[in-house]
């Protein structure tokens, strides 16, 4: 039974993507979708326009079509963070050490995931 990954296993991953369905929060850009709102080119949202704010992301367009002000916002991409966990216990190990088994399995698929996420 093989016991390791070897690069032709890793190298059929490499046409996979992965991409988070939470929104993450971190500093680094990136390509998840973050709780924080920014000005960069994925639309989020319009919303109402509370006076004193700042007049610069005021959508012109939708006030000429409504008579409201809207402001446009944006959702950031930050970068994910992820700790991967496998349990070890004895019953990961069923039916035997030999066969394919649960750690096994959990072994190469947490392999497969870290892999996709350094993309």
């Amino acid at each position: 039974m093989q016991r390791t990954i070897n690069r032709q296993q890793i190298r059929a991953l490499g046409g996979f993507e992965f991409l988070a369905k939470q929104a993450v929060e971190g500093f680094i850009t990136g390509m998840h979708k973050s709780p924080f709102h920014g000005f960069s080119v994925e639309f989020a949202e319009h919303r109402l326009y509370n006076k004193g704010e700042s007049t610069k992301h005021i959508d012109w367009k939708l006030y000429a079509r409504t008579d409201k002000l809207f402001i446009k916002r944006y959702e950031e991409e930050t970068n994910l963070r992820c700790q991967l966990v496998i349990d070890a216990s004895s019953s990961m190990y069923f039916p035997s050490k030999e066969q394919w088994n649960k750690i096994n399995f959990s072994a190469h698929a947490a392999a497969a995931l870290a892999y996709l996420f350094r993309k």
